[in-house]
């Protein structure tokens, strides 16, 4: 299995079960990836780049495709618009793939098909967009905001609107642009084993790209690598996987050698590993065995032995830990809208009912994470969303009705992030604005 014929077929099973079925797209992709480890380096980048590309603009690459076919996508078999979507993003946004392969492998694939008979629709289809690409017409931004940037980028109308009832247009089309770009892998030097300075060597002597991070010296982003498994670096547990703006919690948290610690929905455990670093115990808990079997792993390949971890369901009260914890890091489920261009196909699951429930769930949760907190102690509250519902609005929420104080963030954050809201005790990033996820931290003390 080492030619693009078979690696187009790997893709549209993951699209079909995706696009067509309930399963996400991260979690498809790593188990192909694990699966075909055995492919070249190209191959298995080609399968990424498609799938990931054709996820991330499926409503646009939808929006091409009824403007040439003379039967509308949703009337479509689910084969046929799932090939037409992949081989469309191949034709306008893959520049080195010639138009021939992409025609031709579009047609093989469907022969090996059940709609053999459809491979004239499809050969037609796809050669009268490719001779027309340049004049393919979009929404206008001056008649409908909203219908451009849903088209353009993809992403559901009510969620546009929901957007731009927060943000400026300028900022929405910033976030969802950005959201389309391809991500690079973001690590944390495990400074228990290495200097940030002898991990980037190290990784720079494997072949990596390593870039520091804009806002910490032990954070790198890095690219050109094959697969992760095969890096020493990362069996030998010299870092971490985990964005700078889940690596700004623990820096907010400002956490001691003397703290005891407890993450209230840790998995897969990357600010409890965090925290670790410096705490004298960690308390790592989440709803279920796999969830706790992912933290295990990742203490297991660090080298880390302060953690307990417990399967617990953090909507119900832990009387064992009542105002026991110095710190507490809360960072709750969410909607997950600032991490668009990792797990693209949220905003297409998201439904707007979700989005109150979540915010039901949320306060619940910050409820018994605050009964942990001990006298003076911090409870840092974070999500991956930029809706201010599950965000702002939240904190607001908490600060009235619980016996906290918000602190300034200003002593723990690079001068770079400081802005009224850190003195103001939290910081909304923005993908696009910043150089992280969308991410929301906020951080108090109780009195």
């Amino acid at each position: 299995m080492t030619n693009q014929t078979n690696a187009r077929e790997i893709v549209l099973d993951m699209l079909l079960e995706v696009l067509e079925g309930d399963k996400y797209s991260h979690t498809v992709l790593n188990q192909i990836l694990k699966k075909y480890q055995h492919l070249e380096k190209q191959d298995r980048a080609f399968i990424t780049r498609i799938f990931h590309g054709t996820v991330k603009r499926y409503l646009t690459l939808d929006y091409i495709i009824n403007q040439y076919a003379s039967l509308p996508v949703s009337k479509m078999k689910p084969y046929i618009r799932n090939l037409l979507r992949m081989s469309i993003y191949q034709l306008m946004y893959m520049n080195q793939v010639p138009v021939s392969a992409v025609c031709n492998e579009a047609v093989k694939l469907i022969k090996k098909s059940s709609f053999t008979k459809l491979s004239g629709f499809v050969n037609g289809v796809l050669r009268n967009i490719a001779r027309d690409s340049e004049n393919i017409k979009y929404p206008d931004p001056n008649k409908s905001i909203v219908t451009y940037l849903e088209v353009v980028y993809s992403t559901p109308r009510w969620l546009v609107e929901e957007l731009l009832s927060q943000y400026s247009s300028e900022i929405v089309e910033t976030m969802l642009a950005a959201s389309l770009k391809e991500k690079e892998t973001t690590i944390r030097c495990n400074k228990m084993k290495i200097t940030p300075q002898e991990l980037k060597v190290k990784l720079e002597q494997e072949g990596v790209t390593v870039e520091v991070s804009d806002y910490l010296d032990y954070a790198f982003k890095i690219k050109d690598y094959d697969y992760l498994e095969k890096l020493s670096s990362f069996r030998e547990g010299l870092f971490a996987i985990q964005d700078v703006s889940s690596m700004l919690v623990c820096e907010v948290a400002a956490i001691t050698s003397e703290d005891f610690v407890v993450d209230v929905c840790s998995a897969p455990g990357g600010k409890a590993l965090h925290a670790a670093q410096t705490a004298r115990k960690v308390s790592a808990r989440d709803l279920t065995e796999y969830k706790i079997n992912l933290i295990n792993d990742n203490m297991n390949r660090l080298g880390v032995t302060n953690i307990e971890v417990k399967v617990w369901d953090a909507t119900e009260l832990d009387e064992e830990i009542i105002a026991q914890a110095d710190v507490v890091i809360a960072d709750l489920p969410c909607s997950g809208l600032g991490v668009l261009g990792k797990k693209s196909d949220i905003k297409y699951k998201l439904t707007q009912n979700q989005h109150k429930e979540l915010i039901k769930l949320q306060r619940v949760i910050l409820d018994n994470a605050s009964k942990y907190v001990k006298k003076d102690g911090r409870l840092i509250f974070s999500t991956c969303t930029v809706y201010q519902g599950e965000n702002t609005e939240n904190r607001n929420w908490f600060l009235q009705n619980y016996d906290f104080e918000e602190e300034s963030l200003d002593a723990y954050l690079p001068k770079v992030l400081h802005s009224d809201t850190t003195k103001e005790g939290y910081l909304q990033l923005l993908q696009g604005i910043h150089n992280t996820d969308g991410f929301f931290i906020a951080r108090f003390r109780k009195k």
